[in-house]
């Protein structure tokens, strides 16, 4: 799930990015082009029955992303703006974050 609020000045814009807590027993990261794909960049916390981290990110792109579950299963998300091939043959979440 994802939630998307610009900050006053519309410089910034905070995603909320939320699982549901029986994706994964141990961690989940969000991975995706805004983090260079790294898994350790941002790791979720498990908080009201669900995995979930809030990013600040810029305005008018479209963001590649998808959730590493417990460091072996990548899973997109069911609420994603898009989704898009990728070079391993399978796809990505999309995040399309407007003015």
């Amino acid at each position: 799930m994802l939630q998307k609020k610009f900050t006053p000045k519309r410089t910034v814009c905070r995603v909320t990015f939320k699982v549901p807590r029986d994706w994964a027993e141990q961690e989940v990261s969000v991975v995706g082009d805004f983090n260079d794909w790294d898994p350790e960049a941002n790791k979720m916390e498990k908080k009201d029955g669900q995995w979930e981290t809030l990013l600040r990110l810029k305005p008018n792109r479209e963001y590649k992303f998808k959730y590493l579950l417990d460091g072996e299963d990548w899973q997109n998300d069911n609420d994603a703006d898009d989704y898009t091939s990728n070079p391993f043959g399978t796809k990505d979440s999309v995040l399309k974050i407007g003015e």
